[in-house]
């Protein structure tokens, strides 16, 4: 028995060592009250029989079995369950045999009924999806802790996990099938099925072990009738649960209902008429993919019929949007890496294996492209299993996991209706149950479809007169430690007809002369800046509007002397913070620029509610030029931001009515596309003039924020990048 708690109480718990005769040949694991599961080529060694034998064991064939940390000595019966048996086959695809000594190796599973109950103590482990950061550890056959072996997974080659040894016993036979346990995140991360040594002598440094396991996803995929697995104790967001169910459920009855149905479908048993929302919530968040079937449930939930007197009807099936929404946001912070339900997954993984032309690490660049690291995968369904861990990005309507199957659909429909017109169909489908619009979908897809039409050359002819080219562009997405002296960075690039593209990414705090070392190493190797130099943009959140990004230079460190782009370039600041409900007088004001009137914030429009309302009242002012002592600055810029103002022009130290009228004079006539350059170019005469410490070309900061080209993390929808 288990002494006590430890921290691997859950794996000793469920650890089961799989015997021939009487010695242990390999492990299993405790997936269910009777069910233990292991390799198929440990069921066939401990039968007597080839190691790759693919028949389905008999009736009369039975297996003996241990639970060495909860009833040593006790020896246990059990038989192959047959629709759980699924031997080691060459291929994904048929069922050709295995050469000896050839992997990686599909199937390799099997699933052991226990011919009565379990010994006391012993409790099913939990189980997740494998994580590359994180330790793991694998016992031997018999369950002694002494021959463990310590090893981090390394890349996902599906159906398997490559895992590099770091330490403790050397990899035998006796660890196959046994539980691979990540010990950070207590729970079962695959099943041990290989190991691949490093040659005898070889030199040191060399390549370490690599042992192979069997991943989640992989079991998952096997063994589709096997019931959901249990996963560690969720203690974050339950009482966010909790608090949401009890909106959404209205009555004792709804609960029952649904706590009967989520059993069923998880193969738990149901607590009947003692069942309630704790009872409810604990059930979901128990077993692996329960949260999304507790959601697919109670959204299939059907209210009782309205009381006619009732003061606070229900509005809806589901009551109101906001209990919903509110339900699936405590839904992803339970289990943020969950998104569908086992069937909807499956469904998935079906259609996939037929799409042979989207390469998986192509997608994840696409539909992340701003992540500063991007998973390791080898197939589509790997990517899309980490495509499940991302939540939508602020503002955008369609989550990173139906993003990545639109985009397959597009790519695979040149290859045939199938099984693209499938994919769209599950999209749909999966879209309308986890509450996203059907109009962001199809407007999403039609995105996507249009950018991966072939550009048509156009006929020889006399040269074009239409719109110019857009010019490039180089944006930072600048973030400031609370000092406003270091700051962490991404850079992107964005080109005429060019979709954008992550250049460089700064994680460790950097000053301000590094930031401008790397835009000028960006203009350098990544923009062509022909015939028009490029526009830098600093994308800082609305509290930093003021940062004198246009004077900072980079270090005088050659013969060309410091770098200084606000006098050679166009530098102007943007925010991070547009929101949704903002973006609707952001596209109004954008596109009344050409003739819209210029309005003055200064002294008298300090109180944020008399500017905001002097922002309503002239709903048709596109610039604005602030006027005040630098204190108000803030408020001024974050009420102009508010209400959708494109272009805003301020001077950071100097205030009163000559500022206001000569910054009104620079930007009175000129059309508001040259506002940037003409800002450049008092910026220079400024430099130029040294003697001249009033000039108002000093200090002088533009906002100049229109709705398109915007990074597509920034971007108020996802595919709303180029247009205004």
């Amino acid at each position: 028995m288990i002494a006590g708690a430890g921290p691997d109480t859950p794996l000793q718990q469920s650890f089961a060592s799989v015997r021939h005769g009487d010695h242990a040949i390999g492990a299993g694991v405790l997936v269910a009250d009777r069910l233990v599961l292991t390799c198929a080529h440990v069921v066939n060694s401990a039968l007597g029989r080839d190691r790759f034998a693919q028949d389905t064991p008999g009736p009369g064939d039975t297996v003996t079995l241990r639970l060495p940390h909860v009833a040593a000595g006790h020896d246990l019966t059990a038989r192959v369950l047959r629709e759980m048996w699924v031997p080691p086959r060459a291929t994904a695809a048929g069922s050709a045999p295995v050469e000896p000594g050839r992997v990686p190796y599909h199937g390799d599973l099997a699933v052991l009924e226990l011919t009565g109950a379990a010994p006391e103590g012993a409790e099913p482990a939990p189980f997740l999806q494998h994580s590359y950061a994180n330790e793991t550890i694998a016992l031997w056959a018999s369950g002694n802790p002494l021959p463990t072996v310590r090893a981090v997974p390394r890349v996902s080659a599906p159906p398997w996990i490559a895992l590099d040894v770091l330490g403790g016993a050397q990899v035998t036979e006796g660890f196959s099938g046994g539980p691979l346990w990540d010990r950070e995140r207590q729970a079962v991360v695959g099943l041990v099925a290989a190991v691949h040594r490093a040659p005898e002598g070889a030199a040191p440094g060399s390549r370490p072990t690599t042992m192979y396991a069997i991943s989640v996803p992989a079991i998952e995929a096997e063994l589709p009738t096997l019931p959901p697995s249990a996963v560690p104790t969720a203690r974050r967001g339950v009482q966010q649960l909790l608090t949401a169910l009890e909106r959404v459920l209205k009555g004792r009855e709804a609960v029952l209902a649904c706590e009967e149905r989520l059993a069923a479908r998880l193969g738990r048993p149901s607590a009947g008429p003692a069942a309630d929302l704790e009872r409810l919530a604990g059930l979901a968040v128990s077993v692996r993919r329960g949260i999304p079937e507790l959601l697919d449930l109670v959204r299939d939930h059907e209210p009782p019929a309205a009381d006619p007197y009732d003061p606070h009807p229900r509005p809806g099936l589901y009551g109101a949007r906001e209990d919903w929404e509110r339900l699936r946001r405590a839904a992803r912070t339970v289990r943020p890496g969950e998104y569908l339900t086992t069937r909807q997954r499956r469904d998935l993984s079906g259609l996939l294996a037929h799409c042979t032309r989207t390469d998986p690490r192509t997608l994840l660049e696409r539909v992340l492209p701003h992540a500063p690291e991007l998973p390791a995968v080898t197939g589509l369904a790997d990517a899309m299993d980490a495509l499940e861990g991302f939540s939508s990005t602020t503002g955008a309507p369609v989550p990173p996991l139906l993003q990545g199957v639109v985009r397959i659909s597009v790519e695979e429909r040149a290859a045939g209706a199938y099984p693209a017109e499938d994919l769209d169909a599950w999209v749909e489908r999966i879209a309308a149950r986890s509450g996203v619009d059907e109009a962001a979908v199809s407007q999403f897809r039609a995105d996507v479809t249009a950018a991966a039409a072939p550009v048509r050359t156009p006929a020889a002819g006399p040269p074009a007169t239409g719109t110019p080219a857009t010019a490039p562009r180089v944006q930072v997405e600048l973030l400031p430690t609370p000092t406003g002296r270091r700051f962490t960075y991404q850079i992107w690039t964005f080109a005429d007809r060019q979709p954008h593209r992550l250049a460089l990414v700064r994680d460790a705090e950097a000053g301000s002369e590094q930031v401008v070392d790397d835009i000028r190493r960006v203009l350098r190797t990544e923009v062509r800046e022909d015939p028009e130099t490029a526009l830098v943009e600093y994308f800082l959140p609305s509290a930093w509007l003021g940062l004198d990004v246009d004077s900072w230079e980079s270090p005088d460190s050659d013969e060309d002397g410091p770098f200084a782009p606000g006098i050679t370039r166009r530098v102007v600041v943007r925010t991070t913070e547009r929101s949704r409900e903002s973006y609707a007088g952001w596209k109004q004001r954008t596109a009344a620029l050409p003739h819209a009137k210029r309005l003055v914030l200064d002294h008298r429009h300090t109180d944020r509610k008399v500017a905001r309302a002097q922002l309503e009242v002239h709903r048709d002012a596109g610039t604005v030029i602030v006027c005040c002592e630098p204190d108000h600055h803030g408020t001024l810029l974050r009420q102009c931001v508010q209400a959708g103002v494109h272009t805003v022009l301020w001077h950071r130290a100097e205030h009163g009515a000559h500022i206001a009228q000569d910054l009104l004079a620079l930007v009175d006539g000129t059309d508001h596309a040259e506002v940037p350059e003409v800002v450049r170019l008092e910026r220079a005469k400024a430099m130029a003039e040294p003697e001249s410490v009033v000039h108002h070309g000093r200090r002088l900061s533009l906002l100049y924020d229109a709705p398109d080209h915007r990074p597509p993390q920034l971007a108020p929808d996802a595919w709303v990048l180029t247009q205004p």
